[in-house]
């Protein structure tokens, strides 16, 4: 270890001005043993700065370098680990804590105590030395130049100090008088020593000359004591008379600690007042507005509300540690208790008589309202209860019991009223629907008085059905001949010459003005009675749409109904969002189950009004939901709508089960069916009232189920038709839908127009080549046997040579058709044809046109067979194409 000290101290400290005192060799404590050391080192230039500095020994050769240095003055703590039992861990904590393990206990607590030696003297900074033996921590030695440090090698470098001037100068003379004390040593200490003996004698004898001067020192530290002993006697007795004085400014002193001390708590004190004076002290005025203070005037209201915030700031005020324990103050709460409980009680009582009195009042308004369809006006009622807003407040906040009282009370009230409101405004709109209703049916004899319209009206409630009087085409679904309808329908005129069709737009329309008032009077009814509730109450409105979601949570018939959640509300905002909501359905409970009564009753009157209804009620739950996805009145007619949707859907499904039980008569032709008819008469009327509706999508569904069940229908009875073709009666009615559709331009169905269009050609075709036949019947089978002679492998030229189809039989053949004959034929086909065809499609000339093309055809035909077969044979037909045209014009012009 000392070879490798020198070489250290030789190779990496000197070159740095660094003297190393101790060594300790160490490897890091829990890694692979790799050793270093840990050096103490300090600077040889003043001042001395001490360090631990880490070496490590190089992988590449045989040499140390210097690795991590820290300075001593950053060492917080040794930690020894064991001060009994022999442990080589130790810590040191620098920046942060380096556990090492020395190579041996006893280079650890060498380099400890180097540590602890070298702190004393140079730093003398608290550095914790824990678990550290107490033997290795010296006793603490007073700093100086000439104080050991540590070990042998700090005290044989001390044992030579550094000279000084006046020193050098002496040594320097001393040695020029001596200029042999090179050569001979002994020579000149003993010379040294002679000068020494003579130097010591001549100090004795001066010690001895100077022993009269020290008796005379002597004398005089003696007469220096008596004095001092005076001097002493009378600070004794000054002492004495200052410590009557001492006493009296300690009794001053605790006196004007005691003053200060009262004056302190004097005015502690007067803070305390004070403040529960300013704070606990409520005004005479304010008392007397709460005890006897008119609650029915606008100033006594407002004075009555300034207190009741006076008391309720009183009451409410943050006292402080050991206030409610002064008996002045617990009075103070019970006085104001009670004003708060009397107060009240007393505006529970008043708001309460108000409720009733405005009711008496509001009732006295529902006779001008029972003609007419409108509701009663609530805003003066609301316009007065609202002054009384802040107290209501002021009751909720102080005494819940009488706030949730006057809330029940309240609905109580209110739902009796409004249900009395409600319920005859509904009986009028009843009336005037029925009343109107009857008066304009077709069916209807002679109009009834008001009071039995309306017992009708009530006896119609929860029925379903129709109207005895319903005037909806398509519940008349019986297949008719076009002459019984013509027939029918100018029987059923009357007033005016006013049309059964005219008389059901105009009740249609009634029935539509009627159930936009109702809905039109119930909206601004259910949103002006939620925003007084909220104001009145003080409960939180859905004002803000942020966290509000809307989801679909009904689906009927593949129609979702939009419903809406509000999500990421405080809870009491929702909780008191939800007591809106209540107080409204209590109220207003009466409004579903009328809405739906009326409902049930326009689709009894007509089926057709369920279209009315649906566009209207959407269009007003769009807007509600727009105000307020989660309000009562957004609910309720969301609920109401889906009641119209399904009365919707039930219409359209009974036109479609009327259509799968049609019957056709036996004895007449077909023409148009009905229900082809009415679904132009309901694609018509829906087209005009859903028009910019936003349900539009529900009617588009509603036609497609419709059109694919008017096409199976159709398809059933052309099957089933005994007196019409089934082509004739496929292609009219086809036609009729295309032209319809065409008309109607109904975007959702193009591809059932392309579809009717195309059974309306075929059939057509079909119906031409059917009933067009072989109008040359024996020149047609002629030519038929000279095709399969062809077909066998006869070249055409050759037919000719056939016995049975030379040119004598060809011409016997023709000379059988002249044409007369086929114009005596012809005009048998056009009037077989007319037979068939109805007056209403107007098809006969199409037809006719289409008959002529197809004979035209036939001719060209066997005219090219006759100049294949026969060439140069010069056989013609007996009449022309010119002679068909004309045959043709002349026909359909004599008909």
């Amino acid at each position: 270890m000392t070879a490798i000290k020198h070489a250290l101290q030789r190779d990496i400290f000197t070159p740095n001005d660094e003297r190393l005192l101790s060594i300790v060799n160490v490897c890091k404590a829990g890694k692979k043993k790799r050793n270093c050391f840990l050096c103490a080192t300090v600077t040889t230039e003043r001042p001395v700065q001490v360090n631990v500095v880490k070496v490590k020994k190089s992988d590449k050769g045989d040499f140390y370098k210097r690795q991590t240095a820290w300075t001593l003055r950053d060492l917080a703590v040794v930690d020894a680990k064991d001060a009994v039992k022999e442990n080589p861990e130790f810590d040191l904590h620098f920046d942060k804590v380096y556990k090492w393990v020395a190579s041996s206990t006893v280079e650890k607590n060498t380099f400890i105590s180097c540590i602890w030696k070298l702190n004393q003297r140079y730093l003398r900074k608290k550095i914790d030395f824990i678990n550290v033996s107490s033997q290795l921590l010296e006793e603490s030695v007073p700093s100086g130049e000439n104080q050991s440090v540590a070990g042998g090698d700090e005290e044989a470098v001390d044992e030579y100090q550094e000279l000084n001037a006046r020193e050098e100068q002496d040594i320097e003379i001393m040695m020029e008088g001596c200029e042999y004390a090179i050569s001979n040593a002994e020579a000149f200490a003993e010379k040294l020593s002679r000068e020494l003996q003579v130097l010591d004698g001549a100090n004795i004898q001066s010690i001895m000359a100077s022993e009269k001067q020290v008796n005379i020192l002597m004398k005089l530290l003696d007469e220096a004591l008596k004095e001092v002993d005076q001097i002493e006697l009378k600070l004794s007795s000054y002492e004495e008379m200052l410590q009557s004085v001492k006493e009296q400014m300690d009794q001053i002193s605790e006196s004007n600690h005691l003053i200060h001390l009262s004056s302190t708590n004097n005015v502690k004190l007067l803070s305390e007042i004070e403040f529960l004076v300013n704070h606990m002290d409520l005004a005479k005025g304010h008392i007397k507005a709460l005890q006897e203070g008119d609650l029915t005037s606008s100033r006594g209201i407002e004075a009555c509300t300034n207190a009741a915030d006076a008391l309720l700031q009183c009451m409410n005020v943050a006292l402080r540690p050991g206030h409610d324990m002064l008996h002045a103050v617990k009075q103070q709460q019970q006085r104001f208790s009670d004003l708060r409980e009397q107060f009240a009680r007393r505006l529970a009582s008043h708001l309460n008589s108000v409720f009733v009195q405005q009711g008496h009042d509001q009732s006295s308004t529902l006779a001008q309202h029972s003609a007419e369809l409108t509701l009663p006006n609530h805003h003066p009622f609301h316009r007065d209860l609202l002054r009384y807003a802040k107290l209501m407040e002021w009751l909720k906040n102080t005494d819940y019991g009488k706030y949730e009282g006057l809330t029940k009370n309240y609905m109580d009230y209110l739902s009796r009223l409004y249900e009395r409101e409600i319920k005859d405004f509904f009986e009028v709109a009843k009336i005037k629907m029925t009343g109107t209703t009857r008066e304009g049916k077709k069916f209807a004899t002679l109009p009834r008085k008001e009071s039995a319209v309306k017992q009708e009206t009530e006896s119609l409630h929860g029925s379903s059905g129709k109207l005895t009087g319903s005037t909806s085409s398509l519940n008349k679904l019986s297949v008719q001949s076009s002459g019984n309808r013509r027939s029918q329908s100018s029987s059923l005129l009357d007033m005016g010459n006013m049309s059964a069709s005219d008389l059901d737009v105009a009740d249609r329309t009634k029935f539509d003005k009627i159930f936009e008032q109702v809905l039109s009077e119930l909206e601004p009814l259910c949103l002006a009675e939620q925003d007084f509730i909220s104001k009145f109450f003080k409960l939180q409105q859905h004002q803000s749409m942020s966290g509000t979601t809307t989801i679909e949570v009904e689906e009927m018939d593949g129609v979702a109904l939009s419903r809406s959640y509000t999500s990421g509300v405080p809870q009491m905002i929702s909780s008191e969002k939800d007591m809106i909501r209540q107080m409204m359905t209590k109220i207003f409970r009466c409004i579903e189950p009328e809405l739906n009564n009326l409902i049930a009753l326009g689709d009894k009157i007509d089926s057709f009004n369920s279209l009315y209804m649906l566009v209207k009620m959407s269009h007003h739950v769009w807007t509600a939901q727009n105000v307020d996805p989660a309000s009562f009145l957004s609910t309720t007619l969301g609920n109401v709508l889906v009641t119209v949707k399904r009365n919707f859907d039930k219409c359209i499904s009974n036109q479609m089960k009327q259509m799968d039980e049609v019957k056709i008569s036996k004895k007449s032709k077909v023409g148009i069916l009905p229900f082809v008819a009415e679904f132009e008469e309901f694609a018509a009327l829906a087209e005009s009232i859903f028009k910019n509706a936003e349900r539009r999508g529900d009617l588009d569904k509603a036609y497609t189920k419709l059109i694919r069940a008017v096409f199976v229908s159709v398809e059933k009875v052309a099957n089933e038709s005994q007196k019409t073709p089934r082509d004739v009666v496929m292609m009219e009615n086809f036609h009729h839908i295309f032209a319809t559709l065409s008309r109607l331009k109904i975007s959702c169905l193009e591809a059932e127009k392309k579809e009717a269009k195309q059974k309306y050609t075929d059939h057509l075709q079909s119906y031409v080549i059917y009933s067009l036949g072989q109008p040359l019947e024996k020149l047609n089978h002629f030519f038929e046997g000279v095709e399969a002679r062809v077909a066998q492998g006869i070249r055409e030229e050759e037919v000719s040579y056939q016995l049975a189809f030379n040119k004598q039989e060809l011409r016997k053949v023709i000379k059988e058709y002249p044409g007369k004959e086929v114009k005596k034929g012809l005009d048998n086909l056009y009037k077989k044809v007319d037979k068939h065809l109805c007056e209403e499609e107007n098809l006969l000339q199409v037809v006719w046109h289409s008959m002529q093309d197809e004979f035209i055809r036939q001719y060209k035909h066997f005219e090219g067979l006759i100049a294949r077969c026969y060439p140069g044979s010069g056989i013609t037909m007996e009449f022309t194409i010119q002679d068909i045209l004309d045959y043709c014009s002349s026909i359909a012009q004599s008909h």
